[in-house]
């Protein structure tokens, strides 16, 4: 009876008291842009690190690209004190966690922290469980503007009440910060994630290579292509504030400069959050140049919001297609093939209409121009067949302007 009292309490309370049980609102209105340590350092973390990692952003002109969140990722974490609150790796950190945080807001960018739903995190330190509000709390004191909570080490836990605890700490903390949802998917969180976080993991891992799967044994990370294909049937769950997320980008971590060009594409016609994985004081320009290609990223920061669909496959060229603001159109070629492709595409014969929302366009009565987005040049307008070739695990991707 007590315990029934108390949630009846709970749930009157977050009823009647404005805007306490809620996630912060007008945050990730366009994909969130950044760089976290995972992918290139794992559990090899540091406070010099993480200051040349902020350098070497502003340096390399990926914040004038539009990236701001530098995330670390597990592994920061030392012990809880006494009363129970979490405290920094003083042998990484020794400066402390605040100081590290206002380094980074000192270069115009803004910091990311890792924590996890359960007991340990994926990385052995301890989780959030039972301890949400004090580490809520604690990462608004330092000054954090986005926590990825990761799903390790959570035996009996519902991730849809986990990650709601989280939401309301946060929000009972007073900060605004981003809430980066990383469950792999195995909960289908798009049915039911868009008021709790602003982007979800769809899937497992990401692994550098182009179409693979990497056997860790219980689980598995997974290739390019793989990843690309798990996205499926998301599109319509999408939108300003709420993003599925196929996980951190592998540019620079290995693959072809094709590869490289072609994932950063997709991630970028999906409206896939951009959090490059890479070492950023250390890449050489073929990635930095991928990495801040204004024209692309500016498909991925539409302002619609609208995730790319699947328009056509023949023989592993693939033709994808994502609405723009404007009236504008961003239509991409991905050649997944071993061999060079030739496109002979007629957009007299190709009306695009949008499976999902009500986006369509018949190029008999609509003519647009053509700008390709690596190359930076026109390719003449939508009134002329498009003839080229695509070599192999590369793509074309052309900007349709009125």
């Amino acid at each position: 009876m007590v315990k029934t009292k108390y949630f009846l309490f709970i749930f009157l309370f977050c009823m009647g008291a404005k805007g306490f049980c809620q996630k912060f609102d007008d945050l990730a209105q366009t994909p969130p842009m950044g760089w976290n340590s995972w992918n290139k350092f794992a559990c090899d973390v540091n406070e010099e690190l993480i200051r040349e990692t902020a350098d070497a952003m502003v340096a390399s002109g990926m914040k004038d690209a539009g990236y701001e969140y530098i995330i670390i990722d597990d592994c920061w974490h030392g012990e809880r004190d006494e009363k129970g609150f979490i405290h920094a790796n003083k042998e990484k950190f020794p400066s402390g966690m605040k100081a590290l945080v206002d380094y980074v807001h000192s270069k115009g960018l803004k910091f990311g922290i890792y924590s996890d739903a359960g007991w340990q995190t994926c990385g052995g330190k301890p989780g959030s469980r039972g301890r949400e509000y004090q580490d809520a709390q604690t990462y608004a004191e330092w000054g954090v503007d986005y926590l990825k909570y990761d799903w390790c080490n959570t035996e009996g836990l519902k991730a849809e009440g986990a990650y709601l605890t989280m939401r309301d700490a946060l929000y009972e903390a007073g900060k605004p910060i981003v809430l980066s949802i990383c469950e792999w998917g195995d909960n289908q969180p798009w049915e039911w994630a868009e008021d709790i976080g602003h982007l979800w993991r769809t899937t497992g891992d990401i692994y550098p290579c182009w179409d693979c799967e990497e056997d860790h044994g219980d689980w598995s990370s997974w290739g390019i292509l793989r990843i690309l294909d798990m996205q499926k049937g998301l599109r319509n769950y999408a939108g300003p504030g709420h993003w599925n997320d196929p996980d951190m980008l592998e540019v620079g971590n290995g693959m072809s400069t094709s590869e490289d060009r072609a994932h950063f594409t997709m991630w970028c016609m999906i409206a896939a959050p951009l959090i490059a994985g890479n070492d950023l004081r250390n890449m050489n320009e073929t990635t930095r140049a991928i990495l801040t290609n204004k024209d692309v990223i500016s498909i991925n920061q539409d302002r619609l919001g609208v995730q790319a669909f699947k328009y056509s496959e023949d023989d592993g060229l693939e033709v994808w297609v994502k609405p723009l603001a404007n009236d504008e159109w961003a239509v991409t070629f991905l050649n997944r093939s071993e061999q060079e492709r030739k496109i002979d595409f007629n957009w007299k014969d190709h009306p695009f209409e949008d499976p999902d929302f009500s986006y369509k366009v018949d190029f008999n009565n609509a003519q647009y121009k053509l700008y390709d987005v690596w190359k930076h040049t026109s390719m003449g307008s939508t009134q002329k067949e498009l003839e080229a070739s695509l070599p192999s695990h590369d793509v074309l991707t052309l900007r349709l302007k009125s």
